[in-house]
């Protein structure tokens, strides 16, 4: 998304529409598309600029991704094993609950932590561990730490550095720009061990096609 279209929108909808914007990311299955990373830098640094209140912007952003995970545990919770044969739609696509039970198999109950920097990842762990009847009492734990360390620590972390560099805004598209592909790099990097040679493999293929339409 664009850093323009980006402070915009974040202006634009103020406390309300922050709450909104993590609460559906973290809880609801449209929430799948939403920029969580940047537009919690991007408010903070906005915070710096003083267009928000940070106290008031990292209570709402850890409420809502609070909230939003315990709704996303309570929503899998109801739905059980129907999560996981739900039909595809605009939102939704049958591997996303997969990859979800797959990094909560493989990280058990730290999964709601480290999946918080994970697109599709954040929105769907809380679900499979509802579905997956994880104890709610562990849930909660580490939902709490993972609003503090995400929600508020993305939050801080804008804030703190529009307050400190100067004239940062001249190169916030660029760092915003990176807190994306740090937040994409671990799914792409677990795609690529799982599934790295299939990649190669194909990509020989169409290499190898290219060619051959060429010569023709």
């Amino acid at each position: 998304m664009p850093h323009v279209d980006l402070e915009h929108i974040i202006k634009t909808v103020g406390y309300l529409g922050m709450f909104a914007i993590i609460f559906a990311e973290t809880g609801l299955f449209v929430g799948i598309i939403l920029p969580g990373d940047s537009l919690l830098f991007t408010a903070g640094f906005l915070a710096s600029q003083d267009y928000f209140n940070i106290a008031l912007l990292c209570l709402i952003v850890f409420c809502a991704s609070l909230l939003g995970d315990n709704t996303g545990y309570l929503i899998g919770h109801r739905l059980g094993r129907r999560l996981f044969t739900r039909q595809e739609s605009r939102w939704f696509k049958p591997e996303y609950p997969l990859k979800g039970q797959e990094f909560l198999n493989r990280h058990g109950g730290k999964a709601i932590l480290l999946g918080k920097f994970m697109p599709i990842v954040r929105t769907m762990v809380p679900m499979v561990a509802g579905a997956s009847e994880m104890q709610y009492r562990k849930f909660l734990v580490f939902n709490v730490i993972g609003a503090c360390v995400w929600a508020m620590g993305v939050t801080l972390a804008g804030y703190f550095l529009g307050s400190t560099i100067p004239g940062i805004d001249k190169y916030l598209l660029p760092i915003i720009a990176l807190v994306i592909i740090a937040s994409i790099a671990p799914s792409a990097i677990h795609i690529y061990r799982e599934s790295g040679d299939q990649i190669k493999a194909e990509l020989r293929k169409r290499i190898a096609q290219r060619k051959l339409a060429k010569s023709e």
